[in-house]
């Protein structure tokens, strides 16, 4: 197999051609090794050397032989060392798996290294002092989005068809954005989160993958959705396999579209003229299409987020050794200094925060099948315009700087709804632009069908980026 032949396969293409005896799981690592090198290169994706051998993995299992990578968000896979994206980790290994980690082992996963990450995933850029910027491969001017974003750029410019993520905030869907992928955010409770935690970040992170195609998506959710054994939160189970809804059709659905940002931030035209030209779209093929949006207090918004800021802080906190704050951004240290101020009621008014929000969305999707809105609100930013080092900040001011530039996602995360963002429109420029869908919790099945259609009618497959590892 060629480099150029692999980059151009998505994960079910390249098990397709495997299971016919067209070419052989070795001979697919070996050249996914070399794509992974090339795209480091290109766009400085990885936070540590690629794995020698690979990761275990089943022979046997629904993606065998697909290559793959991990995020450096925290302990994933047993004795892997992580860094959570800062230079005041170093040494520490996951002791044993992470819950997801087994599900991907099992669907045979061939897991080749460890993608960037912001330091501890406190930002919509992925640029820790620890490795440097992570570079966009549209434009290496450009970031990549956060916190998933190694896993995007690595994704994007074909080093392998799909990696691991994960989104508290829009940590998937922002660099799927940013990079030109598919990103989905599973409901809550859809894939599991332990054994570590039965409540990570309050419930508010999904962990799953980005990938080119939305088929990708949906074998994959099959592969690894269901709560794991004593998981909190559990997401209705799926009434037949996702990979079974991409040729369905959604039926007519009540979609709602707002361009406009709760927060009141400015949203960037050539954006909101993609999503609404999106919306135009989903009229002309039949569905009952409307400018609506929930009706949220924005201070709730910021609020409730807040909490997810300082459970991100709290194993820090509690560890046996404290990281150095010398060897941490400001940012980080600033998170880490309230947390540790941080009282019990205060605690509990960031909770109630977000209670309010998921009640309000609820609400929402009582009357509605669909809501669609910008993934960002701007194009991908230039590297420094979300400086984690950046002093000066509080936790809810960095917060609300993050939420300037993506202020669409976040209140899904808040409230558990699956949330998918594509990637239908370029800027004048030739950058991403994506578009995100919201469905009611638990209704991933629905938001399959609609992209399998909108991939259809809106094709991005012969669209790569210039740093793509597959040109010939």
């Amino acid at each position: 197999m060629e480099l150029h032949e692999y980059a151009r396969c998505d994960a079910v293409g390249l098990r397709e051609l495997m299971a016919a005896g067209k070419v052989t799981a070795a001979e697919v690592e070996a050249v996914a090794r070399q794509a992974v090198e090339a795209a480091d290169a290109e766009v400085n994706g990885l936070a540590a050397p690629v794995f020698s051998p690979a990761l275990d993995h089943a022979r046997q299992g629904p993606l065998a032989g697909v290559p793959f990578l991990i995020k450096d968000g925290g302990p994933m896979a047993e004795g892997v060392e992580f860094f959570a994206g800062s230079r005041s980790l170093s040494g520490v290994r996951a002791r044993h798996d992470h819950d997801l980690m087994g599900r991907f082992r099992a669907a045979g996963l061939v897991t080749l290294g460890l993608t960037t990450a912001p330091e501890l995933g406190l930002s919509f850029a992925t640029e820790p002092l620890r490795t440097g910027p992570t570079r966009n491969p549209w434009d290496p001017g450009r970031g990549v989005g956060g916190s998933s974003g190694g896993a995007a750029a690595m994704v994007a410019s074909g080093a392998v068809p799909l990696a691991h993520a994960n989104d508290a905030a829009g940590s998937i869907r922002v660099p799927a954005s940013c990079c030109g992928l598919v990103g989905l955010k599973p409901s809550r409770g859809r894939t599991p989160c332990g054994p570590d935690s039965g409540d990570p970040v309050f419930g508010a992170v999904s962990e799953f993958v980005l990938t080119r195609t939305v088929r990708d998506a949906a074998h994959v959710l099959d592969a690894v959705q269901g709560p794991g054994v004593g998981d909190k939160y559990t997401a209705p189970p799926p009434l037949r396999p996702y990979a079974a809804e991409l040729p369905a059709a959604p039926g007519r659905l009540r979609v709602a579209v707002t361009t406009r940002a709760w927060s009141g931030a400015d949203v960037d035209t050539e954006v909101a003229a993609v999503t609404l030209r999106v919306a135009g779209l989903l009229a002309e093929l039949g569905h009952d299409v409307t400018e609506a949006s929930p009706a949220l207090d924005w201070e709730d918004v910021v609020r409730g987020a807040e909490a997810e800021v300082f459970a991100v802080a709290a194993p820090f906190l509690t560890a046996p050794r404290r990281p150095d704050p010398a060897r941490m951004e400001a940012v980080s240290r600033q998170v880490l200094e309230e947390g540790d101020r941080l009282g019990a009621l205060d605690l509990m008014a960031m909770l109630d925060a977000q209670n309010r929000v998921s009640r309000s969305v609820g609400a929402f999707f009582a009357d509605h099948d669909l809501l669609v809105t910008p993934t960002l609100g701007q194009l991908p930013p230039p590297h420094g315009a979300l400086s984690s080092d950046e002093p000066g900040h509080t936790g809810a001011s960095w917060l609300r700087k993050l939420f300037d530039v993506g202020p669409f996602t976040v209140v899904f995360n808040l409230a558990g709804q699956p949330a998918l963002s594509l990637p239908l429109g370029q800027s004048r420029d030739g950058l991403p632009i994506g578009v995100q869908f919201v469905a009611p919790h638990g209704r991933e099945d629905l938001l399959v069908r609609l992209g399998a259609r909108l991939e259809e009618a809106l094709p991005w497959s012969d669209r790569t980026p210039p740093a793509f590892v597959g040109r010939r």
